[in-house]
Protein backbone atom coordinates (compact mmCIF):
# COMPACT_ATOMS: atom_id res chain seq x y z
CA UNK A 1 0.00 0.00 0.00
CA UNK A 2 1.20 3.61 -0.38
CA UNK A 3 1.01 4.65 3.23
CA UNK A 4 1.00 8.37 1.80
CA UNK A 5 -2.62 7.81 0.91
CA UNK A 6 -3.84 6.36 4.25
CA UNK A 7 -6.60 8.42 5.98
CA UNK A 8 -5.95 8.32 10.05
CA UNK A 9 -8.17 6.83 11.87
CA UNK A 10 -9.15 6.78 15.44
CA UNK A 11 -7.85 3.61 16.05
CA UNK A 12 -4.46 4.71 15.26
CA UNK A 13 -2.94 5.32 18.63
CA UNK A 14 -5.03 2.17 20.22
CA UNK A 15 -3.05 0.21 17.76
CA UNK A 16 0.07 1.82 18.46
CA UNK A 17 -0.18 1.51 22.44
CA UNK A 18 -1.40 -2.81 21.93
CA UNK A 19 1.85 -3.00 19.48
CA UNK A 20 3.59 -1.85 22.32
CA UNK A 21 1.95 -4.22 25.12
CA UNK A 22 1.39 -7.17 23.68
CA UNK A 23 3.43 -10.10 21.09
CA UNK A 24 0.70 -9.76 18.48
CA UNK A 25 -2.43 -7.96 18.43
CA UNK A 26 -5.95 -9.03 16.16
CA UNK A 27 -7.96 -6.26 14.96
CA UNK A 28 -11.47 -7.65 14.25
CA UNK A 29 -14.12 -6.22 12.76
CA UNK A 30 -16.55 -6.00 9.46
CA UNK A 31 -15.07 -6.43 5.88
CA UNK A 32 -14.31 -3.01 4.38
CA UNK A 33 -14.48 -1.07 7.03
CA UNK A 34 -10.40 -0.23 6.97
CA UNK A 35 -8.85 -3.07 8.50
CA UNK A 36 -6.53 -4.03 5.90
CA UNK A 37 -5.47 -0.60 5.32
CA UNK A 38 -4.76 0.41 8.82
CA UNK A 39 -2.67 -2.48 9.26
CA UNK A 40 -1.09 -2.22 6.31
CA UNK A 41 -0.22 1.54 7.65
CA UNK A 42 1.64 -0.30 10.87
CA UNK A 43 3.09 -2.98 9.73
CA UNK A 44 6.92 -3.62 7.80
CA UNK A 45 5.78 -6.54 6.18
CA UNK A 46 2.46 -8.51 4.63
CA UNK A 47 0.87 -11.87 3.90
CA UNK A 48 -2.60 -12.05 2.38
CA UNK A 49 -4.48 -15.14 3.47
CA UNK A 50 -7.22 -14.07 1.07
CA UNK A 51 -5.24 -13.61 -1.88
CA UNK A 52 -6.83 -15.37 -5.23
CA UNK A 53 -3.58 -15.05 -6.66
CA UNK A 54 -2.62 -18.90 -8.35
CA UNK A 55 -5.31 -20.42 -6.80
CA UNK A 56 -4.91 -19.08 -3.97
CA UNK A 57 -1.55 -19.84 -3.67
CA UNK A 58 -1.31 -18.21 -0.36
CA UNK A 59 -4.21 -20.09 1.50
CA UNK A 60 -2.74 -23.28 0.24
CA UNK A 61 0.93 -21.91 1.70
CA UNK A 62 -0.45 -21.08 4.52
CA UNK A 63 -2.60 -24.49 5.22
CA UNK A 64 0.91 -26.05 4.53
CA UNK A 65 3.15 -24.57 6.61
CA UNK A 66 2.09 -21.82 8.75
CA UNK A 67 5.67 -21.23 10.42
CA UNK A 68 6.62 -20.11 6.80
CA UNK A 69 4.31 -17.55 6.26
CA UNK A 70 5.77 -15.91 9.70
CA UNK A 71 8.92 -15.32 8.46
CA UNK A 72 9.10 -11.20 7.35
CA UNK A 73 9.82 -8.15 8.85
CA UNK A 74 7.48 -7.03 11.98
CA UNK A 75 5.31 -6.07 13.02
CA UNK A 76 4.05 -8.40 10.22
CA UNK A 77 0.69 -8.07 8.64
CA UNK A 78 -1.65 -11.60 8.08
CA UNK A 79 -4.68 -10.27 6.54
CA UNK A 80 -7.70 -12.54 7.55
CA UNK A 81 -6.36 -15.03 9.52
CA UNK A 82 -9.41 -17.10 9.58
CA UNK A 83 -9.38 -18.26 6.61
CA UNK A 84 -6.81 -20.76 7.99
CA UNK A 85 -7.65 -21.11 11.51
CA UNK A 86 -4.10 -22.33 13.00
CA UNK A 87 -2.60 -19.94 12.19
CA UNK A 88 -3.90 -17.76 15.46
CA UNK A 89 -2.11 -21.12 17.54
CA UNK A 90 1.24 -20.83 15.54
CA UNK A 91 1.49 -17.08 15.85
CA UNK A 92 0.85 -17.52 19.83
CA UNK A 93 3.52 -20.19 19.74
CA UNK A 94 5.80 -17.92 17.72
CA UNK A 95 5.27 -15.12 20.11
CA UNK A 96 5.97 -17.01 23.17
CA UNK A 97 9.01 -18.27 21.29
CA UNK A 98 10.31 -15.05 20.51
CA UNK A 99 9.21 -12.96 23.81
CA UNK A 100 9.24 -9.76 21.86
CA UNK A 101 6.23 -7.05 21.40
CA UNK A 102 4.45 -6.05 18.16
CA UNK A 103 5.78 -8.89 16.25
CA UNK A 104 2.39 -9.45 14.42
CA UNK A 105 -1.06 -7.99 13.59
CA UNK A 106 -3.75 -10.47 12.40
CA UNK A 107 -6.95 -8.99 10.76
CA UNK A 108 -10.31 -10.79 10.95
CA UNK A 109 -13.53 -9.94 9.70
CA UNK A 110 -15.23 -13.11 11.11
CA UNK A 111 -14.77 -14.85 14.32
CA UNK A 112 -14.55 -19.07 14.00
CA UNK A 113 -15.75 -21.01 16.53
CA UNK A 114 -13.20 -22.42 19.21
CA UNK A 115 -12.59 -26.04 16.88
CA UNK A 116 -9.08 -26.24 15.72
CA UNK A 117 -7.90 -23.47 17.81
CA UNK A 118 -6.39 -24.53 20.94
CA UNK A 119 -5.64 -21.58 22.77
CA UNK A 120 -7.41 -17.99 23.65
CA UNK A 121 -4.55 -16.13 22.86
CA UNK A 122 -4.48 -14.36 26.07
CA UNK A 123 -2.00 -12.33 27.29
CA UNK A 124 -0.10 -12.64 23.86
CA UNK A 125 -2.45 -11.04 21.57
CA UNK A 126 -4.87 -8.34 21.98
CA UNK A 127 -8.04 -7.61 20.66
CA UNK A 128 -9.03 -4.25 19.09
CA UNK A 129 -12.54 -4.02 17.77
CA UNK A 130 -12.58 -2.33 14.23
CA UNK A 131 -16.05 -0.13 13.03
CA UNK A 132 -16.76 1.65 9.63
CA UNK A 133 -15.62 5.46 9.53
CA UNK A 134 -17.67 7.96 12.28
CA UNK A 135 -18.46 11.15 10.82
CA UNK A 136 -15.41 12.75 12.44
CA UNK A 137 -13.35 10.33 10.63
CA UNK A 138 -15.39 10.52 7.40
CA UNK A 139 -15.28 14.80 7.47
CA UNK A 140 -18.77 14.94 8.10
CA UNK A 141 -18.12 16.15 12.32
CA UNK A 142 -15.81 19.51 12.45
CA UNK A 143 -15.14 17.49 16.22
CA UNK A 144 -14.96 21.12 18.08
CA UNK A 145 -16.57 19.31 20.92
CA UNK A 146 -14.66 16.34 22.41
CA UNK A 147 -16.47 13.91 23.77
CA UNK A 148 -14.18 12.80 26.23
CA UNK A 149 -13.57 16.54 27.69
CA UNK A 150 -17.47 16.92 27.55
CA UNK A 151 -17.34 13.26 29.82
CA UNK A 152 -15.42 15.53 32.04
CA UNK A 153 -18.11 18.31 31.89
CA UNK A 154 -15.62 20.62 29.82
CA UNK A 155 -17.66 21.86 27.32
CA UNK A 156 -17.56 25.43 25.69
CA UNK A 157 -20.51 26.52 24.08
CA UNK A 158 -20.07 26.96 19.95
CA UNK A 159 -22.14 27.80 16.94
CA UNK A 160 -21.41 25.54 13.82
CA UNK A 161 -23.35 24.95 10.25
CA UNK A 162 -26.22 22.69 10.85
CA UNK A 163 -26.58 19.79 8.12
CA UNK A 164 -29.63 19.94 6.39
CA UNK A 165 -32.16 16.91 6.61
CA UNK A 166 -31.15 15.54 3.31
CA UNK A 167 -27.59 15.64 4.72
CA UNK A 168 -28.53 13.27 7.44
CA UNK A 169 -30.03 10.91 5.15
CA UNK A 170 -27.21 10.75 2.94
CA UNK A 171 -24.92 10.12 6.38
CA UNK A 172 -27.39 6.93 7.14
CA UNK A 173 -27.64 5.67 3.42
CA UNK A 174 -23.96 5.93 2.61
CA UNK A 175 -22.65 5.11 5.53
CA UNK A 176 -19.17 4.73 7.55
CA UNK A 177 -17.43 2.36 4.53
CA UNK A 178 -14.13 4.36 3.71
CA UNK A 179 -14.62 3.50 -0.53
CA UNK A 180 -18.27 4.58 0.14
CA UNK A 181 -17.32 8.08 0.91
CA UNK A 182 -17.23 9.47 -3.10
CA UNK A 183 -19.81 9.59 -5.90
CA UNK A 184 -23.29 10.01 -5.93
CA UNK A 185 -25.62 8.98 -3.01
CA UNK A 186 -27.71 6.11 -5.69
CA UNK A 187 -24.28 4.70 -6.53
CA UNK A 188 -23.36 5.23 -3.03
CA UNK A 189 -26.75 2.54 -1.84
CA UNK A 190 -25.08 -0.14 -3.94
CA UNK A 191 -22.57 -0.95 -1.65
CA UNK A 192 -24.33 -1.88 1.49
CA UNK A 193 -26.79 -3.87 -0.48
CA UNK A 194 -23.63 -5.89 -2.36
CA UNK A 195 -22.42 -6.14 1.21
CA UNK A 196 -25.34 -7.71 2.35
CA UNK A 197 -25.60 -10.11 -0.35
CA UNK A 198 -21.91 -11.23 0.27
CA UNK A 199 -22.70 -12.41 3.53
CA UNK A 200 -25.57 -14.37 2.72
CA UNK A 201 -24.60 -15.60 -0.33
CA UNK A 202 -21.11 -16.60 0.41
CA UNK A 203 -19.54 -15.34 3.93
CA UNK A 204 -21.86 -17.44 6.40
CA UNK A 205 -21.44 -20.72 4.53
CA UNK A 206 -17.68 -20.39 4.85
CA UNK A 207 -17.39 -19.14 8.54
CA UNK A 208 -18.55 -22.68 9.87
CA UNK A 209 -19.03 -24.75 6.44
CA UNK A 210 -23.00 -25.18 7.35
CA UNK A 211 -25.24 -24.87 4.48
CA UNK A 212 -28.47 -22.78 6.06
CA UNK A 213 -31.78 -21.11 4.50
CA UNK A 214 -31.14 -17.99 2.75
CA UNK A 215 -34.47 -16.96 2.20
CA UNK A 216 -34.86 -17.07 6.26
CA UNK A 217 -31.63 -15.62 6.65
CA UNK A 218 -33.18 -12.60 4.37
CA UNK A 219 -36.07 -12.35 6.21
CA UNK A 220 -34.28 -12.07 9.54
CA UNK A 221 -32.33 -9.48 8.32
CA UNK A 222 -35.55 -7.34 7.19
CA UNK A 223 -36.68 -7.80 10.64
CA UNK A 224 -33.73 -6.95 12.40
CA UNK A 225 -33.74 -3.72 9.96
CA UNK A 226 -37.79 -2.69 11.01
CA UNK A 227 -36.50 -3.31 14.73
CA UNK A 228 -33.27 -1.46 14.63
CA UNK A 229 -32.26 0.76 17.87
CA UNK A 230 -35.21 -0.81 19.60
CA UNK A 231 -34.97 -3.89 22.63
CA UNK A 232 -36.81 -6.12 20.41
CA UNK A 233 -36.26 -9.73 21.87
CA UNK A 234 -35.92 -12.96 19.46
CA UNK A 235 -39.62 -13.50 20.24
CA UNK A 236 -40.66 -10.44 18.40
CA UNK A 237 -38.56 -11.04 15.55
CA UNK A 238 -40.11 -14.23 15.01
CA UNK A 239 -43.46 -12.97 15.57
CA UNK A 240 -42.75 -10.27 13.48
CA UNK A 241 -40.97 -12.26 10.71
CA UNK A 242 -44.72 -14.12 10.71
CA UNK A 243 -46.98 -10.79 10.61
CA UNK A 244 -45.19 -9.90 7.97
CA UNK A 245 -43.47 -12.67 5.54
CA UNK A 246 -46.10 -15.71 6.64
CA UNK A 247 -42.77 -17.71 7.49
CA UNK A 248 -42.02 -19.62 10.48
CA UNK A 249 -39.23 -19.88 12.19
CA UNK A 250 -37.69 -21.28 15.32
CA UNK A 251 -36.32 -20.03 18.50
CA UNK A 252 -32.99 -22.24 17.79
CA UNK A 253 -33.15 -21.07 14.66
CA UNK A 254 -33.16 -17.36 14.84
CA UNK A 255 -30.53 -17.96 18.00
CA UNK A 256 -28.04 -19.52 15.70
CA UNK A 257 -28.90 -17.15 12.43
CA UNK A 258 -27.95 -14.39 14.97
CA UNK A 259 -24.69 -15.99 16.52
CA UNK A 260 -23.40 -16.11 13.44
CA UNK A 261 -24.16 -12.79 12.49
CA UNK A 262 -22.51 -11.20 15.53
CA UNK A 263 -19.73 -13.75 14.72
CA UNK A 264 -19.38 -12.01 11.24
CA UNK A 265 -19.67 -8.52 12.60
CA UNK A 266 -22.59 -7.92 10.99
CA UNK A 267 -24.69 -6.84 14.09
CA UNK A 268 -23.07 -4.47 17.04
CA UNK A 269 -25.71 -4.47 19.79
CA UNK A 270 -26.08 -2.10 23.13
CA UNK A 271 -25.83 -3.88 25.59
CA UNK A 272 -28.00 -2.95 29.22
CA UNK A 273 -26.01 -0.85 31.88
CA UNK A 274 -27.70 -1.93 35.33
CA UNK A 275 -24.65 -3.07 37.83
CA UNK A 276 -22.81 0.46 38.15
CA UNK A 277 -25.86 2.19 39.33
CA UNK A 278 -26.56 0.86 42.30
CA UNK A 279 -30.37 1.70 42.81
CA UNK A 280 -32.89 -0.59 43.79
CA UNK A 281 -35.13 0.18 40.94
CA UNK A 282 -35.40 -3.02 38.71
CA UNK A 283 -33.82 -2.71 35.26
CA UNK A 284 -33.97 -4.35 31.68
CA UNK A 285 -31.36 -6.53 30.83
CA UNK A 286 -32.33 -6.95 26.91
CA UNK A 287 -29.88 -4.95 24.10
CA UNK A 288 -30.38 -2.76 22.03
CA UNK A 289 -30.57 -3.67 18.50
CA UNK A 290 -28.07 -2.30 15.94
CA UNK A 291 -25.72 -3.24 12.69
CA UNK A 292 -22.03 -2.52 12.13
CA UNK A 293 -23.24 0.19 10.33
CA UNK A 294 -26.54 2.09 9.80
CA UNK A 295 -26.67 1.65 6.12
CA UNK A 296 -26.74 -1.98 6.35
CA UNK A 297 -30.42 -1.51 7.49
CA UNK A 298 -31.03 1.22 5.25
CA UNK A 299 -30.07 -1.15 2.30
CA UNK A 300 -32.33 -3.58 3.85
CA UNK A 301 -35.25 -1.27 4.32
CA UNK A 302 -34.53 -0.15 0.77
CA UNK A 303 -34.96 3.59 1.91
CA UNK A 304 -34.17 6.36 0.01
CA UNK A 305 -33.38 10.17 1.00
CA UNK A 306 -36.21 10.91 -0.09
CA UNK A 307 -37.89 8.15 1.74
CA UNK A 308 -36.59 9.04 5.19
CA UNK A 309 -37.49 12.29 4.73
CA UNK A 310 -41.63 11.06 4.56
CA UNK A 311 -41.03 8.41 6.91
CA UNK A 312 -39.67 10.62 9.94
CA UNK A 313 -40.08 8.13 12.84
CA UNK A 314 -37.85 5.32 10.69
CA UNK A 315 -35.75 8.33 10.32
CA UNK A 316 -35.37 8.60 13.60
CA UNK A 317 -34.19 5.27 14.32
CA UNK A 318 -31.95 5.32 11.70
CA UNK A 319 -30.40 8.38 12.94
CA UNK A 320 -30.19 7.24 16.50
CA UNK A 321 -28.22 4.16 15.00
CA UNK A 322 -26.02 6.37 13.17
CA UNK A 323 -25.18 8.59 16.99
CA UNK A 324 -24.55 5.24 18.43
CA UNK A 325 -22.05 3.86 16.10
CA UNK A 326 -19.82 7.26 16.32
CA UNK A 327 -20.59 7.22 20.41
CA UNK A 328 -18.78 3.23 20.53
CA UNK A 329 -16.13 4.68 18.25
CA UNK A 330 -15.26 8.14 20.33
CA UNK A 331 -15.82 5.94 24.11
CA UNK A 332 -13.41 3.27 23.26
CA UNK A 333 -10.66 5.86 22.24
CA UNK A 334 -10.41 6.40 25.82
CA UNK A 335 -11.71 3.52 27.67
CA UNK A 336 -14.69 4.40 27.83
CA UNK A 337 -17.61 1.99 27.54
CA UNK A 338 -21.17 2.22 25.75
CA UNK A 339 -24.78 1.21 27.13
CA UNK A 340 -27.65 1.78 26.96
CA UNK A 341 -30.31 1.87 30.55
CA UNK A 342 -34.23 1.08 30.61
CA UNK A 343 -35.85 0.12 33.61
CA UNK A 344 -39.35 -1.28 34.68
CA UNK A 345 -41.08 2.22 35.14
CA UNK A 346 -40.37 2.82 31.75
CA UNK A 347 -37.52 5.24 32.09
CA UNK A 348 -34.81 4.88 29.44
CA UNK A 349 -31.89 6.55 28.37
CA UNK A 350 -30.45 5.59 24.05
CA UNK A 351 -26.46 5.73 25.61
CA UNK A 352 -24.98 5.76 28.73
CA UNK A 353 -20.80 5.72 28.72
CA UNK A 354 -19.00 4.27 31.53
CA UNK A 355 -15.79 5.83 32.36
CA UNK A 356 -13.06 3.58 33.11
CA UNK A 357 -13.31 5.23 37.16
CA UNK A 358 -16.61 3.64 36.90
CA UNK A 359 -18.46 7.25 36.90
CA UNK A 360 -21.17 7.27 34.02
CA UNK A 361 -22.38 10.02 31.66
CA UNK A 362 -26.12 9.68 30.04
CA UNK A 363 -27.12 10.96 26.80
CA UNK A 364 -30.30 11.38 24.78
CA UNK A 365 -30.51 11.44 21.16
CA UNK A 366 -32.96 13.53 18.67
CA UNK A 367 -32.86 14.38 14.98
CA UNK A 368 -34.93 17.64 15.37
CA UNK A 369 -33.10 20.51 17.43
CA UNK A 370 -36.89 21.35 19.12
CA UNK A 371 -36.64 17.98 20.98
CA UNK A 372 -33.62 18.60 22.54
CA UNK A 373 -35.16 20.34 25.91
CA UNK A 374 -37.96 17.91 26.56
CA UNK A 375 -35.09 15.47 26.15
CA UNK A 376 -33.09 17.17 28.62
CA UNK A 377 -36.09 17.56 31.17
CA UNK A 378 -36.77 13.93 30.37
CA UNK A 379 -32.74 13.29 31.55
CA UNK A 380 -33.34 15.35 34.93
CA UNK A 381 -36.30 12.75 35.58
CA UNK A 382 -34.24 10.12 34.92
CA UNK A 383 -31.53 11.06 36.94
CA UNK A 384 -33.75 12.21 40.28
CA UNK A 385 -35.53 8.46 40.02
CA UNK A 386 -32.18 6.78 39.77
CA UNK A 387 -30.94 9.49 42.61
CA UNK A 388 -34.04 8.52 45.01
CA UNK A 389 -33.74 4.68 44.65
CA UNK A 390 -29.93 5.25 45.95
CA UNK A 391 -28.07 4.90 42.89
CA UNK A 392 -25.23 7.03 41.52
CA UNK A 393 -26.38 9.96 39.12
CA UNK A 394 -24.08 10.54 35.88
CA UNK A 395 -21.45 12.92 35.99
CA UNK A 396 -23.12 15.08 32.69
CA UNK A 397 -26.34 14.31 31.01
CA UNK A 398 -26.13 15.59 27.37
CA UNK A 399 -27.97 15.82 24.33
CA UNK A 400 -27.08 14.69 20.95
CA UNK A 401 -29.11 16.23 17.85
CA UNK A 402 -29.07 15.75 14.28
CA UNK A 403 -30.82 19.70 13.09
CA UNK A 404 -29.33 22.23 15.31
CA UNK A 405 -26.52 25.01 14.62
CA UNK A 406 -24.88 25.21 17.76
CA UNK A 407 -23.67 23.68 20.78
CA UNK A 408 -24.98 24.83 24.36
CA UNK A 409 -26.14 23.98 27.48
CA UNK A 410 -30.02 23.88 28.57
CA UNK A 411 -31.21 25.89 31.76
CA UNK A 412 -31.19 22.40 34.02
CA UNK A 413 -27.67 21.99 32.86
CA UNK A 414 -28.16 19.38 30.16
CA UNK A 415 -25.95 20.22 27.32
CA UNK A 416 -26.63 20.16 23.69
CA UNK A 417 -24.84 18.91 21.11
CA UNK A 418 -25.25 18.62 17.43
CA UNK A 419 -23.05 15.12 16.10
CA UNK A 420 -21.79 16.87 13.00
CA UNK A 421 -19.81 18.67 15.94
CA UNK A 422 -19.00 15.64 18.01
CA UNK A 423 -15.58 14.32 17.92
CA UNK A 424 -13.08 11.85 20.39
Amino acid sequence: MDKGLYKPRIIDDKVKQYLSAFGAICIEGPKWCGKTWTSGFHSKSEFFVGDPANQFQNRKLAELSTDLILEGENPRLIDEWQEVPLIWDAVRHEVDKRSKKGQFILTGSSTPKRKGIMHSGAGRIGRIRMRPMSLFESGHSSGEISLQKLCQASFTQTLIKAPDLHSITEFIIRGGWPGNQDGTIEDAALLPADYLNAIVEDDMYRTDGIKRDKQRINLLLRSLARNVSTTATNRTLIRDIKDVDDKNIGKDTIADYLDLFERLYLTDNQRPFSSNIRSSIRVKQAEKRHFADPSLAAALLNVTPEKLINDLESLGFLFESLCIRDLKIYAESFGGQLYHYQDYNNNEIDAVIELSDGSWCAFEIKLGASQAEAAGDNLIKINKAIAKGGGKVPLVSCVISGLTNAAYQLENGVYVVPITALGP
